[in-house]
């Protein structure tokens, strides 16, 4: 059962959320993710938000060609049409976190990060936590599958195609050691070399087993400058971070991922941070999903990271 709802301090403290939905669906193969926002709306996103004392705006979808008029080729070759989407995305996060929002991207797939982060780093000092089974570090030179879906935080780190690259100005958006990723257990032999060799900070599932998920998030926080060196955070959530059991509705699952409490102590102890600034909630996919099971728990972990509690 969920925490009961806890305004985390005062509602005039609070930043007005607005929700934006990116039903980006030509990152990957399996159909079906771009109908991930519509599904965490309809679990109940706005309601349990304001139930914690946030305003809360609707601030509609982006966009997104119809993947069924483009080839049928798929991987690389609809590059040029995600590109164009996440500039979009990109603009839509810079004017939100202009006027003062903190905006919550629901997708589709993880290639909206491009946009999401893009968009976080140009209006601020940002650190970023990517949570996720997968590195997401390959480039189409290196991608067994070519989907732009596993290439978003190579090329924000610089690396890949330069389309996706220079989105949202040119060069890199982040440095590897701007961002720690959590919950990793599934990596490609190039994108492992790759991310070694960038010296990016991984907690993967051992880690996590080894040192508990509290320790794991508090390290995460410290590298990300808990001090002083990040004024603001952007959290990249993967619903694949978590154990098929728990999110059955993802479309690349992989066993062995982070357990229901795991996953909303990592939210919490975020929360109490108290740097978020931005967030995407990515890689829903209703049609492979239980009675929208993933999206409500997405729900559950997003009221975690904007402050519900026990107590």
């Amino acid at each position: 059962m969920p925490d009961s709802q806890h305004p985390p301090t005062d509602a005039s403290e609070l930043p007005t959320l607005a929700i934006v939905g990116v039903p980006m669906d030509l990152g990957q193969a399996r159909r079906g993710v771009d109908m991930g926002p519509s599904a965490v709306r309809y679990a109940g996103l706005a309601q349990r938000l304001e139930g914690l004392g946030y305003s809360v705006e609707e601030a509609g979808d982006i966009t997104v060609p119809v993947r069924d008029t483009l080839s049928p080729a798929g991987g690389v070759d609809y590059l040029p049409e995600v590109v164009r989407v996440c500039e979009a995305v990109f603009e839509r996060a810079r004017e939100l976190m202009g006027n003062g929002r903190l905006p919550i991207f629901l997708g589709g797939d993880h290639s909206i990060a491009l946009g999401t982060i893009a968009g976080a780093t140009s209006m601020s000092k940002c650190g970023v936590l990517w949570v996720d089974a997968h590195g997401d570090f390959n480039t189409p030179q290196t991608s067994p599958s070519g989907n732009v879906h596993g290439m978003p935080l190579a090329a924000l780190c610089g690396l890949g195609d330069d389309k996706m690259v220079n989105l949202g100005g040119t060069g890199a958006k982040l440095r590897p050691d701007q961002v720690v990723a959590i919950g990793i257990r599934d990596l490609d032999r190039q994108e492992r070399t790759a991310l070694v060799e960038h010296g990016m900070t991984l907690y993967t599932m051992r880690d996590i087993d080894e040192k508990g998920i509290a320790r794991v998030t508090h390290d995460a926080l410290d590298q990300l400058g808990r001090y002083g060196r990040y004024d603001r955070l952007h959290v990249s959530l993967d619903m694949d971070s978590l154990d098929p059991t728990e999110a059955p509705g993802v479309g690349t699952p992989v066993a062995g991922g982070l357990s229901y409490r795991e996953a909303h102590l990592l939210m919490e102890v975020v929360a109490e941070d108290g740097r978020l600034g931005s967030l995407d909630v990515v890689e829903i996919n209703p049609i492979l999903d239980q009675r929208n099971e993933t999206a409500r728990l997405a729900v559950e972990l997003v009221a975690s990271l904007m402050g519900n509690s026990i107590l």
